[in-house]
């Protein structure tokens, strides 16, 4: 055989296994111990796959995924597999350019064929429907008169009388038709050619007494355009109203009085839609339409914008009352209670719906399984302008959706007025401190604040609320109280990006709230956490009292659900701007309601990418977690039995002490300075140290030495950012820096002459090889790490100084860094969220162009102390340091949240300046290291065990979707025969309308279930009913056990 041949084979075989594997990934249906692992790592070019022995490398892949299979509970037989050696063979996937491929056809390239080969063809096509076509001189109907009108609208455009036009189309009156004037077509419309459209009776029945409308006038909007149609009511004594008789025809009336206008449903269903996707306008809509109907300008359009824009806003509010079953209640639509118009999350739990018997007195350890999670925020975009008012443009669902009752909700914001509002004592809330910064001139709201569900992102019933002046707590209060009344858990997850302040009296002012708004509290346990986007812009405290990542009870909650929901409807701005009060709240209801309809039908494609996610996720954390700890069990089996009884205790009890901070205390270059002017004050009085200067100690000396060098950086910075068109004022600055710099380093040399002599000779040896200079910031201080570096000698006692300076110049230098780099982090955050403007965001670039040169300053102090420290370390036996302080590279100076290359939120990875602690006094002793080991060992803990829980509860959601969604066909079927009416017609529609409403949570039901099926067959995990599990596909799967192994 030979070599082409037999490489041809290989790849080929490698392509089937690849296809093997993909096939034992996709089913999920593993038993056996034969193991396939495919090492997925963003870092490498290539992965492999191991089946039955054989190596073969593969494809880049960003998740890691170890899975069990057995070859018996797979079906490969549509696969033609060949037989796989049980040698190891490596193969290439540069072998597979050598098998043949198939010819590329004309379909691989189907524009440039189009372009190439049949746009003449379209065109002339195009240009043939101008005329008549293949048409005969007679009618194509009758085959007797002369046809002269076409109707675009009908499937293929025959030429018809005027008399076969006008039948043909009586049940088609909106279609548009064309008339041949002899030489072109013009356009014409059903009613020039006489029909009537009859209402109140049968298609193509008369009526005896008919009426027509005001001054026979009368125009339709369809999806073809705009129409002016003559119409015939009934006026027969049993006839309907005119209102009723048009919308028997599915065409909305656009008053109720002599209505001159109507809407047909088609359009309006459309319109809706199309808004929802595209967030156009009803303006863009509606010329769109005119223009449809009249492009060139040359006809006489009926201008029915306001009528349009009527219609909508009504059609809107009735779909809102028909999808939440209002016209089955017999209690009529005036009694509809607050936020029941909304569309709940099923996911949620909802007590005596989707809960199990028994879950109030579940054990403690599984209640965070049943708990609330929501989160708030606000939402500057959503602001509206001073037009129209509340008494003129009234809400049609005033606390029906999501919005809250409005005026409720003014008076209360009316006695709370005068409330002076809290500083924040955190870092970077101007959120908080700085509520009346937003421009709110010429505007009578300035956003909204929402409260949503964080894991599913559903927006909660009565929840949202209009801002006047920033996110003032008065406001944002009254949101989450008004959500809260409609939830009866007793575990509550809250997320905001500010909780560490916001919560802190949020129980005293819940009494100045009706009583209707107020939580039992005092029986509830509540967690407060801050989003982990929001988190470093936090002070350190914060980023471990209120992180999703260490608290338990939250699997991989991210609190972020808000600000994606807000990239969905910040489109809708440019229109909701310009409505008035109650125009706007309805529409802002119809398109949460729609994202939360959404969001319910794609429930289970999202649980189920999550919950396979997290089954891999947790047994690779779990696995990393186990290996850590058994290396710990056998070096420092005593400490780590101690961390563990901490780490528990505090998860108990928060209030015991934290196991993420850090015991050991961090150094600081001014506590250095400090004690070294103590061991200089100690040494004056044993005699053990010559001071060669009355002013200056040796350890003086250095620190001085050390603060010029930070002026000189300072000085190099500002000589680089002056420009080319510099002032007169800026430049003397400049030149005042560099004189005052020049004379401090003059006093200093001149002392340091006295403690280090060989300065001078280095400094000569400097001017003669010219690599000298007259500019201060560039001059050579030569202080011990670079006197020892040059001539490889130097007092040690100065090397101890400059070595513990230095020491602590990097640990401060890592803290700015870091404190700098959260500033950054939160301003452009701010900036995206709040400024708008030029000159805001003008103000805002040049507060981030200061923010960046402290950066550079901060990285340059660092990197100078790092190559000190390397340059002292031969002379003076200092070890253990570089594990902690590291050589920091571009790649290191990124904040938290930042991902570098295919990172995500799960994956990524810290850059070391996040992980440095501190150190101990001591350098001799292992605390400050064995303390850096303690955090790290508590943050994979909490990393393996929130992506445990991220599998439980995903489980445990799935399960309330099934229980809901149950329910939900449940309460439609008992819709049936609860309003009695003696109309037979409308029954019928109340009971098709809830049996519609019930197979649709039946059908969202069954299709979930053969999602998941592959998934959750056989499986009794986490309370699953032996119903639901029976109804799951019966075929062979995955056994999870309750610590997210794969069995």
């Amino acid at each position: 055989m030979s070599d082409s041949t037999r490489n041809a084979r290989t790849a080929k075989r490698a392509v089937v296994v690849r296809q093997w594997s993909k096939k034992l990934i996709s089913t999920l249906n593993f038993r056996t111990r034969e193991s396939i692992a495919l090492h997925k790592n963003p870092r490498h070019h290539h992965s492999k796959f191991v089946v039955s022995g054989a190596t073969i490398s593969g494809p880049t892949y960003t998740k890691k995924f170890i899975l069990t299979y057995s070859t018996s509970s797979v079906d490969v037989e549509d696969i033609p597999v060949p037989e796989i050696p049980q040698c190891t063979d490596s193969l290439s996937d540069e072998l597979l350019p050598d098998i043949p491929r198939c010819p590329r056809g004309a379909g691989d390239h189907p524009l440039l064929v189009w372009h190439s080969e049949f746009q003449e063809i379209y065109l002339q096509e195009l240009l043939r429907l101008e005329g008549r076509g293949d048409c005969v001189d007679v009618c194509a109907e009758c085959n007797t008169n002369s046809p002269l009108y076409c109707c675009r609208d009908c499937f293929g455009g025959r030429m018809l009388c005027q008399e076969c036009a006008v039948l043909g189309h009586a049940l088609t009156p909106l279609h548009c038709l064309e008339c041949w004037n002899g030489t072109f077509f013009q356009k014409t419309s059903l009613k020039s050619l006489g029909l009537r459209i009859q209402l109140g009776h049968a298609p193509g029945q008369t009526c005896g007494n008919p009426k027509r409308a005001f001054n026979d006038d009368f125009t339709v909007l369809d999806s073809h355009g705009i129409h002016a149609v003559a119409i015939d009511y009934c006026d027969c004594e049993s006839a309907k109203s005119l209102v009723q008789q048009l919308l028997r025809v599915s065409w909305f009336p656009a008053t109720t009085v002599n209505p001159r206008s109507a809407t047909t449903f088609r359009l309006l269903q459309e319109f809706q839609l199309l808004s929802f996707e595209s967030k156009v306008s009803a303006y863009e809509f509606y010329h769109s339409l005119a223009r449809n109907s009249d492009n060139n300008g040359v006809l006489d359009i009926k201008g029915r914008y306001e009528s349009f824009i009527r219609s909508v806003r009504e059609w809107r509010h009735l779909k809102m009352l028909k999808w939440s079953g209002r016209g089955h209640d017999p209690a009529g639509i005036v009694n509809t209670s607050s936020g029941e118009c909304a569309v709940l999350c099923p996911a949620c739990p909802h007590p005596g719906i989707n809960l199990p018997d028994g879950w109030e007195s579940s054990p403690p350890h599984r209640k965070w399984l049943y708990a609330d999670f929501v989160a708030i925020d606000a939402n500057f975009r959503l602001k509206r302008k001073h037009v129209s008012s509340d008494a003129i443009d009234p809400s049609l669902s005033d606390g029906w959706g999501y919005f809250v009752e409005d005026s409720q909700y003014r008076t209360f914001l009316n006695e709370r007025q005068h409330d002076i509002q809290e500083k924040s004592t955190c870092s970077s809330h101007n959120a908080v401190n700085m509520a009346d910064t937003k421009s709110s001139q010429g505007l009578a709201t300035t956003g909204v604040s929402s409260i949503v569900c964080v894991r599913h992102n559903f927006k909660y019933p009565n929840g949202v609320v209009d801002l006047e002046k920033g996110e003032r707590y008065a406001n944002m209060d009254y949101a989450f109280f008004s959500a809260m009344r409609h939830s009866s858990c007793n575990v509550l997850n809250v997320s905001y990006d500010i909780a560490c302040q916001w919560h802190k009296n949020l129980w005293a002012r819940m009494l100045a709230f009706p009583p209707a708004l107020q939580l039992q509290h005092t029986i509830m346990n509540t967690h407060f956490f801050v989003p982990k986007f929001h988190l470093p812009a936090h002070i350190a405290k914060c980023h471990t009292l209120y992180s999703f990542n260490f608290l338990p009870g939250v699997g991989r909650t991210d609190g972020e659900a808000p600000e994606r929901g807000w990239s969905s409807i910040n489109p809708v701005a440019s229109s909701t701007k310009e409505m008035g009060p109650g125009s706007r709240r309805d529409t802002l209801d119809d398109y949460f309601g729609d994202w939360n309809w959404k969001k319910l039908t794609g429930l289970g494609a999202i649980l189920l990418r999550k919950l396979k996610d997290a089954i891999c996720e947790s047994a690779e954390y779990q696995a990393v977690l186990q290996e850590l700890e058994d290396a710990l069990m056998h070096d420092e089996p005593k400490a780590f039995a101690e961390w563990k009884e901490e780490v528990y205790a505090w998860e108990a009890d928060p209030s015991k002490t934290n196991p993420f901070d850090p015991k050991v205390e961090t150094l600081t270059q001014a506590a250095i300075h400090l004690q070294l002017a103590r061991d200089d004050v100690q040494a004056l009085r044993d005699g053990t140290q010559v001071i060669l200067h009355d002013n200056v100690s040796p350890s003086m000396l250095i620190a001085s030495g050390l603060d010029l060098e930070e002026q000189q950086r300072r000085l190099s910075l500002d000589k680089a950012s002056l420009g080319l068109h510099v002032s007169d004022r800026q430049e003397g600055l400049v030149f005042h820096k560099i004189s005052s710099l020049q004379r401090r380093i003059d006093l200093w040399t001149a002392i340091q002459q006295l403690y280090m002599p060989v300065v001078s000779i280095i400094r000569q040896r400097l001017s003669t090889t010219s690599l000298g200079t007259d500019q201060p910031e560039d001059y050579a201080l030569c202080l011990p790490s670079a006197v020892v570096a040059a001539s490889g000698t130097c007092d040690k006692m100065l090397m101890e100084h400059e070595w513990k300076l230095r020491h602590a110049q990097a640990h401060d230098a890592l803290h700015s860094l870091r404190q700098t780099l959260r500033y950054r982090s939160y301003i452009l955050k701010f900036k995206d969220r709040h400024l708008t403007g030029q000159g805001a965001n003008t103000r805002a670039c040049a507060t981030l162009k200061k923010i960046e040169a402290k950066i550079t300053i901060v990285t340059q102090r660092y990197q100078a102390a790092h190559a000190a420290l390397c340059s002292l370390v031969p002379y003076i036996n200092k070890t253990g340091w570089q594990a902690t302080l590291r050589s920091l590279r571009p790649d290191d100076i990124h904040s938290m949240t930042d991902m570098l290359g295919m990172e995500t939120e799960g994956t990524r990875t810290f850059s070391w300046i996040w992980k440095v602690h501190g150190a101990s006094r001591d350098e001799g002793d292992r605390d400050g290291s064995l303390d850096a080991m303690r955090i790290e060992w508590c943050k994979a803990r909490a990393r393996a065990n929130r992506w445990t829980e991220e599998v439980e509860l995903l489980m445990e959601e799935m399960r309330r979707t099934d229980q809901f969604l149950k329910w939900h066909a449940s309460w439609w079927t008992e819709r049936i025969n609860i309003l009695p009416v003696t109309d037979n017609s409308l029954a019928e529609g109340l009971i098709a309308y809830a049996h519609r409403q019930a197979s649709l949570r039946h059908s969202l039901k069954d299709r979930f279930h053969s999602m998941w099926s592959s998934t959750l067959a056989g499986t009794n995990y986490l309370g699953f009913s032996t119903s639901f599990t029976q109804s799951l596909s019966q075929e062979s799967g995955v056994y999870i056990t309750a610590d997210a192994t794969i069995t």
